[in-house]
C-alpha cells in the first residue's frame, strides 16, 4: 500500500471518529493508529482465557457488529432530535434545554475514561460491555417512557399556546425521570465506548495472515455499519419523531438496543477473553508519587549517567519503542533516580511507587507537553456544540418546506456536515495535499498543527456566518408577524454555516485526532484517543456555562436576555458574536502555544528550532 493510500485510510477512520464524538457519544478507540496498537498488542498477549485456544474470528463478527450496530442506532436515534423533544413536548425554554444537552453530552464524553480504566484493570472488555448494554438499554426504556406515559411528561399544548408561551412545563418529577434516563445511558456509553473495537481485534489472532486479513476486514465493516446508522438516524428515525410520533421514534432505539443484547451474547462462548493487564492511569500516578517523594534530590548536570537513572529493557511490555530521556519537565526525572535499597538483587523494582522507569516519566513528559494544545481545543469546540441547540432553534422558526408535503426535520440539518466532510477529506487527501507537498515540502501538506488552526478558523467564520444569517431571520420574522413566529426565510439559508462547521470539523478534529495518536507513545494512544473524547466534554461545559452566564446578564427591565424563549424578541446574533469573539482569544492563545511546541522525543527540548511544529517542514 502506498503512503498516500495510507495516509487516506487514516483520514477516513479519523472522520468516522470525530463524528461518533460529536453527537455525544463518546468513541476513545476509533483511529487508525489505535488499530495497529491493538493488533501489535494482541500479537504479544500472553493473558488470552485458556478456555479459547482459538480467536473467534469471523464467528464472533455477526455478534460483535450486530451488538455495536444496533447501540450506535439506539445512541444516536436519541440524540439526534433531542432538543426539539425538550423545547416541543417537555416544553423546556431553550436554554434550559440547552444547558441540559451539554452537561449530558460532557458526561458521555468524560465516562469513557472511567470505563477504560475498569476495563483495563479490573474486569476486562467483555464483562464491561455487557453492564453497559444493560445500563444503556434500561436507560433508553426510562426515556422512552416520559414520551409514552402521560404521567412523566407534561399535558400537550398547540403549537399556538407554545409560541405564546401558555405551555405547562416539565415538573420536577417529570426532569428526574428524564435525568435518570439520560444518566442509564451516560453509564452505558461510558462501558461500550472505550471497549467495542479493541473487543473486536481481540478475536483474530494477527501472528496469521487470516487474522491480520480479518482486523482490516473488520474495521471496513465496522465503518461501513457506522454509516449506514449515521444516515438512518439523521434522517428516518428523526422524521418518525419529528412528524410521525416520538413514542414509536424512541421505541425503535430501545428495541434495537435490546436486539444488540441478544446478539451479544447468543456469541458469548464463541468470544476470546482477554484478561485485563492494568491501566496506564496508575503508572502515571506512579511518577507523580515517585517524583513527590523524591522532590529534595538533587540531579546529576549529565543526563546520560550509567548506573543513576531506572531504565530497564522493554522485554515483556506493551512498548514498542524508548523514548529519550529530556529536560524539559526536568524535576520529573527525579522519580528516575536510584536510591539505596530501591531495587532487588534481580535489578527490578522493590517499590513501584518509589521508582519508575525513564519510559514513564517520558510518558508523563509527553502528557504534560500536549495538555496546552489540548486545553485550546476545548474552546475550538464550543462552537460545534451549538448545532445541536440554536441552530436548531433557529430552524425551528425558518420555513422547512421542500415542496408542498415534505417538511425537513430540523435535527436532521446536521447532515449537512455530515456530507461536507465526506466530500471535503477525499478531495483534501487526493488533490490538497499533493498540491501543498510540492510548496511546503511536508508530508501532510501542512503541519498537524496548521491543520488545526485553520479549522479554528473556520470555527469562528461558521459563527459570524451564523450570527449574520440569525439577523437576517429575525428582522424578516418580526417584519412578517405570524402567530408560530416562523420568518419567510428558507431553513437552507443556515446551509453557509454548517458547511463551515463541516471544514472546521475537517481540519480542526481530523487534525487533532492525528496529532494526539502521533504525538503520544504507542501504547498510550486509547488515552490520546480519550483525550479528545475529554475536549468534546469540556466543550459542552464551556457552552453551558456561556449560555447560562448571557442568559442572566443580558436580562433588562425593558429588554429580555440574548437568549430568551422566543429568539425573535431575543439576539441569537449577539451570542454567536460572543462565540466567535472567544474562539478569536483562543486562536492566539493557540498560535501562542503551537510555536512553543516541540515534537517528542526531541532531545533536550529546549533549543532546536526544528522541532517546533509550525515552523517545521519535515514528517508531523
Amino acid at each position: 500500500m502506498s503512503a498516500s493510500e495510507d495516509k487516506g485510510k487514516k483520514f477516513s477512520h479519523s472522520s468516522w471518529s470525530l463524528l461518533c464524538c460529536r453527537n455525544g457519544i463518546s468513541s476513545t478507540t476509533t483511529s487508525a493508529a489505535e488499530r495497529e496498537k491493538n493488533s501489535e498488542e494482541l500479537s504479544r498477549n500472553s493473558s488470552r482465557s485458556s478456555s479459547n485456544k482459538k480467536p473467534g474470528g469471523w464467528k464472533a463478527m455477526p455478534f460483535i457488529l450486530g451488538n455495536e450496530t444496533f447501540e450506535r442506532l439506539a445512541a444516536f436515534g436519541l440524540f439526534a432530535n433531542f432538543m426539539v423533544y425538550l423545547t416541543r413536548e417537555f416544553h423546556l425554554d431553550q436554554v434550559y434545554a440547552s444547558n441540559i444537552l451539554n452537561i449530558w453530552s460532557g458526561i458521555t464524553n468524560f465516562f469513557p475514561l472511567i470505563g477504560a480504566f475498569i476495563s483495563d484493570a479490573y474486569v476486562g472488555r467483555f464483562w464491561t460491555i455487557a453492564f453497559a448494554s444493560f445500563s444503556s438499554l434500561l436507560g433508553m426504556v426510562v426515556v422512552t417512557l416520559t414520551a409514552w406515559l402521560p404521567e412523566l411528561h407534561p399535558p400537550p399544548c398547540t403549537p399556538q399556546q407554545q409560541a405564546l408561551n401558555q405551555c405547562v412545563k416539565a415538573s420536577t418529577p417529570h426532569l428526574g425521570a428524564l435525568l435518570t434516563g439520560l444518566c442509564l445511558l451516560s453509564v452505558g456509553s461510558a462501558g461500550i465506548r472505550p471497549c467495542s473495537i479493541p473487543f473486536g481485534v481481540d478475536q483474530f489472532d494477527p501472528s496469521t495472515d487470516e487474522g491480520k486479513k480479518g482486523i482490516n476486514s473488520f474495521f471496513n465493516w465496522y465503518y461501513t455499519t457506522f454509516t449506514v446508522v449515521l444516515l438512518i438516524t439523521q434522517t428516518v428515525v428523526v422524521y418518525i419523531q419529528d412528524s410521525v410520533s416520538w413514542k414509536i421514534g424512541f421505541a425503535i432505539p430501545t428495541v434495537c438496543m435490546f436486539c444488540s443484547i441478544i446478539m451479544f451474547f447468543v456469541g458469548t462462548r464463541i468470544y476470546v477473553h482477554v484478561k485485563p493487564e492494568g491501566s496506564i492511569f496508575t503508572s502515571i500516578a506512579q511518577v507523580l508519587v515517585a517524583a513527590y517523594r523524591k522532590r529534595k534530590v538533587e540531579l546529576p548536570r549529565e543526563k546520560h549517567v550509567d548506573g543513576v537513572f531506572y531504565d530497564p529493557p522493554l522485554i515483556g511490555t506493551n512498548v514498542l519503542s524508548k523514548l529519550p530521556l529530556t529536560n524539559q519537565f526536568r524535576g520529573l526525572n527525579k522519580a528516575a533516580v536510584i536510591m539505596e535499597g530501591e531495587l532487588n538483587p534481580d535489578r527490578s523494582r522493590a517499590n513501584k511507587w518509589k521508582l519508575v522507569s525513564i519510559q514513564q516519566v517520558e510518558e508523563v513528559k509527553c502528557l504534560a507537553r500536549i495538555f496546552p494544545i489540548w486545553a485550546a481545543g476545548i474552546l475550538g469546540f464550543t462552537s460545534m456544540a451549538q448545532q445541536g441547540t440554536f441552530t436548531v432553534s433557529q430552524a425551528l422558526k425558518m420555513d422547512r418546506h421542500l415542496g408542498p408535503k415534505f417538511q425537513i426535520p430540523a435535527g436532521s440539518l446536521g447532515v449537512i456536515s455530515f456530507i461536507t466532510i465526506g466530500v471535503w477529506v477525499p478531495f483534501y487527501d487526493r488533490i490538497m495535499v499533493p498540491t501543498l507537498r510540492r510548496v511546503t515540502k511536508h508530508e501532510g501538506g501542512i503541519t498537524l498543527l496548521q491543520r488545526i488552526g485553520i479549522g479554528m478558523v473556520f470555527s469562528i467564520l461558521s459563527m459570524v456566518v451564523a450570527a449574520l444569517v440569525e439577523k437576517v431571520r429575525r428582522d424578516l420574522a418580526n417584519a412578517n408577524p405570524s402567530p408560530l413566529g416562523i420568518a419567510p426565510m428558507s431553513v437552507l439559508w443556515l446551509v453557509p454555516q454548517l458547511v463551515l462547521m463541516g471544514l472546521c470539523e475537517a481540519f480542526n478534529v481530523i487534525g487533532q485526532i492525528e496529532f494526539f495518536n502521533r504525538q503520544f507513545p504507542d501504547h498510550m494512544r486509547s488515552i490520546a484517543n480519550a483525550l479528545f473524547s475529554c475536549s468534546f466534554a469540556g466543550a459542552s461545559y464551556v457552552s453551558s456555562a456561556l449560555v447560562t452566564t448571557v442568559h442572566h446578564v443580558t436580562r433588562t427591565h425593558s429588554h429580555p436576555d440574548w437568549l430568551t424563549n422566543d429568539i425573535n424578541a431575543g439576539r441569537l446574533d449577539y451570542f454567536y458574536y460572543l462565540v466567535a469573539g472567544t474562539g478569536v482569544l483562543n486562536l492566539v492563545y493557540f498560535l501562542i502555544v503551537a510555536q512553543r511546541y516541540h515534537y517528542k522525543g526531541s532531545g533536550d527540548l529546549q533549543d532546536n528550532a526544528q522541532d517546533v511544529e509550525l515552523a517545521s517542514k519535515g514528517k508531523s
